[in-house]
């Protein structure tokens, strides 16, 4: 019996993991594969570029959405479709344009109707249950 292959994955994948951008990873992250173990070595122990992309950027439209309290689709509606740093999303949070207050509304709105109908599922299963016993 031959010993298993490390699984690997594309670095896309592996950037999307890390929560970074791959096109401002370094050249070595982007044209090669990892595999899940340096996947975890990774997360356990960043190396500086990771730390420093992490916490500078640029960052991809998850984190983005993310650190603004929005939704991916309200970032594009409100015309953000490229990565943005940190700085820029402080400058966005210190001075919210009228978009990004109307998409964190909704946002927020979304959310209390996503808990209600979690919660009234949760009560009809906990009825069900009842009914059964």
């Amino acid at each position: 019996m031959s010993p298993k292959k490390p699984q690997e994955m594309k670095p896309s994948t592996a950037a999307a993991k890390l929560d970074v951008y791959l096109p401002a990873t370094p050249p070595e992250f982007q044209e090669g594969t990892v595999t899940r173990d340096e996947l975890a070595e990774l997360q356990r122990n960043p190396p500086q570029w990771l730390v420093d992309l992490r916490r500078d950027g640029p960052h991809p439209r998850s984190v983005v959405a993310g650190r603004l309290r929005v939704s991916i689709s309200g970032l594009a509606r409100g015309g953000i479709t490229d990565p943005l740093t940190t700085a820029q999303i402080k400058a966005l949070v210190a001075d919210p344009p009228e978009w990004l207050v109307r998409e964190r509304a909704t946002f927020d709105e979304v959310r209390r109707e996503e808990r209600r109908l979690r919660a009234r599922e949760t009560d009809r299963r906990a009825e069900a249950a009842k009914r059964d016993a």
